[in-house]
């Protein structure tokens, strides 16, 4: 009895872990051991939630010291070069692990003693031509937090003041990704209203024009991410900035000694709309200014995949939502992420990319990697570093061979970023692509083991908008001496592949003849009966409007396409002339019901009837399109069943989409 019971209730018992697991926040308490101005900071870490199949489990930090300074080490030491109170901060990021980063309390400690350790000169992070460095805690995941961490230098050889830009949220996003939840500065400087931004600028000093009839840069611009870059143009750069996202935020700083180094501090938050693609890439731009008397500047752009865990080894594409008119000559960007986890070093890694065959892999481009080293010669061997590439049939290979990449895990590996490693690389779509999603994903394999499999990267196409121009020819089969012609649009997604909806709006003018025999008849005084009977022939002209809401069409190919769909007519004017003949007979009776013709009943009378949005039909039909059916030109032929008669109607037309 007690077995079964024990078998009943671990389910629940497990349930509830799992319930408790995901509802109690997880904390990370922040404690430190000081001497002197010296302090050895840590944190009592939550236990780890494994990602079932995942690498193991791990966490990252970050840690900001209150006085300008961070560390990514698990347990940082840090030095503090004057007395005073300050507020030491820990971000923890859980890799491989379900839920979310545990929090962190923030820790005030106070410094009243200052060593000779304070004066040691720890090393630059900046190389000699660099004056802007930008780094982040972690990749953004939607509702909630990252530190973007901005740090830069003065490279004059003069005392200068100038300012620091941050642009975010790119407009080709409907929803904002990021809002500005806090900004930490240590060195004096200011945030600069939003406004002030266009009071003022400086002198363009090459004259170019903002605004003129030659090509703009900003439509380049919208195709890639660039790189650090130094500018002149200063108020282009801004202008261009301001055309490329929604929001800004400035900060002024002063008094900015030759050779120093700052760094700000800002806590942004992921709007619970941000797109939740897995594979779609976010920007941000830092402009710095060094001197604001000058217009020299440096642009830097940041990528950042958007993720739903924090996993090191990941696949990202620039091709999120591409404008398929455009993309012919668009080189498409991928870049695949990985991390040893190990606890020693890797000498071999393999990625093999799933490739879709739309992508032509001949136009295949390595536009960075780490660890960085030459590409491998083609058919030879070589006993240096180097990074082979295989192109096969639905995969790329990239394999970096005779590498040394540390491990996670390993001993006296204190900077984890050194255990990271990326390839960039670029392709163009082959010449007869389809408008279709696409899904990628890599195979990771580190030496000889077991391989980690990444998440999808996924491209997509706008719908687009494609117009047709219509015309043809209508037959109604229950109408004598009838002709209809049909001139309208068509609206539609550009160039779909298979399934998409039309809608459809037609003007045609007809002319018809209708004709109705009837008869009335009388008994006169006599007893006879008098039997008149007419002949009506209506002679209709009408002007009329066809709406068709929505069709369901399916592209079987570039040639053949069927559709069913929903028709609606009305007619927006009707011109009948009317012409009614009646020709007399009496019918005897007391000759037997002799039958004989009496002109003096004849009858004959003409009238024109004019009406105005009348005879409402509605019905469905079916048809099939012979052409260049996805865009350009094509025949078509519809067959529609009407509700109300004339119930058959068979179309012909042409049809041209742009």
């Amino acid at each position: 009895m007690k077995g079964l019971l024990g078998l009943f209730l671990l389910p629940l018992l497990s349930f509830g872990q799992i319930l408790m697991n995901d509802t109690i926040p997880r904390v990370a308490p922040i404690s430190y051991d000081i001497q002197g101005n010296q302090l050895i900071y840590k944190a009592a870490m939550p236990a780890l939630n494994q990602i079932a199949g995942a690498p193991n489990a791990f966490y990252t930090y970050y840690w900001e010291f209150g006085d300008g300074n961070y560390s990514f080490k698990s347990n940082p030491i840090h030095f503090y070069k004057k007395p005073g109170t300050y507020t030491a901060n820990l971000w923890a990021t859980n890799n491989y692990d379900n839920g979310k980063p545990p929090a962190s309390r923030p820790i005030s400690v106070t410094v009243s003693e200052v060593s000779d350790e304070a004066s040691i000169a720890s090393s630059s992070p900046f190389t000699e031509d660099e004056d802007v460095l930008l780094k982040r805690n972690r990749e953004p995941i939607p509702d909630q937090d990252m530190v973007f961490i901005t740090s830069y230098k003065n490279t004059n050889d003069y005392v200068s003041s100038g300012k620091l830009y941050l642009f975010y949220n790119d407009v080709q996003f409907k929803n904002n990704n990021f809002t500005i939840e806090d900004t930490r500065m240590h060195h004096g400087e200011r945030i600069v209203p939003s406004e002030a931004i266009s009071d003022v600028l400086p002198e363009n000093d090459i004259h170019t024009l903002l605004a003129s009839l030659s090509p703009s840069i900003l439509k380049n611009r919208t195709l890639f991410v660039q790189d650090t870059t130094k500018r002149r143009n200063f108020p282009l750069t801004l202008e261009e900035s301001k055309a490329l996202y929604r929001n800004y935020q400035v900060i002024a700083f002063d008094n900015m000694q030759p050779g120093e180094e700052r760094t700000i501090f800002r806590t942004l938050r992921t709007t619970p709309e941000m797109i939740k693609d897995t594979s779609a890439i976010v920007t941000l731009r830092s402009v710095y200014l060094p001197d604001e008397n000058f217009d020299n500047h440096t642009v830097k752009d940041t990528e950042m995949e958007i993720v739903t865990s924090h996993d090191p080894n990941k696949m990202s594409s620039n091709g999120w939502l591409m404008n398929y008119r455009f993309v012919r000559f668009k080189r498409l960007k991928f870049k695949v992420r990985f991390q040893n986890n190990g606890e020693g070093p890797a000498n071999t890694i393999k990625l093999e990319v799933d490739t879709p065959e739309m992508f032509d892999k001949s136009t295949l481009r390595i536009d960075g990697m780490y660890p960085k080293c030459p590409i491998c010669p083609k058919e030879k061997e070589v006993n240096y570093s180097c990074l082979d590439t295989i192109l096969q049939k639905d995969k790329i290979i990239f394999r970096f061979n005779r590498i040394y990449l540390p491990g996670s895990e390993q001993k006296n590996v204190a900077e984890i970023d050194s255990t990271k490693g990326f390839v960039k690389y670029s392709m163009k779509f082959g010449k007869d692509f389809h408008k279709k999603k696409t899904k990628s994903r890599t195979a990771i394999y580190f030496d000889k083991n077991e391989p980690i499999i990444t998440n999808y990267a996924t491209t997509r196409f706008m719908p687009g908008i494609s117009i047709g121009a219509k015309a043809g020819y209508i037959i109604v089969p229950g109408f004598d001496n009838q002709q209809e012609y049909v001139v309208g649009a068509t609206l539609s997604p550009f160039k779909s592949y298979r399934g998409y909806y039309q809608a459809e709006l037609m003007f045609s003018t007809s002319s018809y003849n209708d004709t109705r025999n009837f008869e009335t008849s009388s008994v006169d005084a006599s007893g006879n009966e008098n039997l008149i009977r007419f002949s009506e022939v209506n002679q209709l002209d009408n002007i009329s409007i066809y709406a068709i809401p929505g069709s369901f069409r399916y592209n079987f190919n570039n040639f053949l396409a069927m559709g069913v769909g929903v028709q609606l007519k009305y007619d927006i004017t009707s011109k009948n002339d009317q012409e009614t003949t009646g020709e007399g007979f009496t019918v005897f009776q007391d000759r037997d019901d002799e039958f004989v013709r009496n002109p003096d009943l004849d009858s004959f009378e003409t009238q024109e009837i004019e009406e105005s949005f009348t005879n409402l039909q509605t019905g469905i039909f079916i048809g099939m399109n012979l052409g260049t059916v996805r865009i350009g030109p094509s025949l078509g032929i519809r067959y529609v069943y009407n509700f109300d008669a004339p119930n058959s109607q068979i179309q012909l037309y042409g049809i041209w989409k742009f």
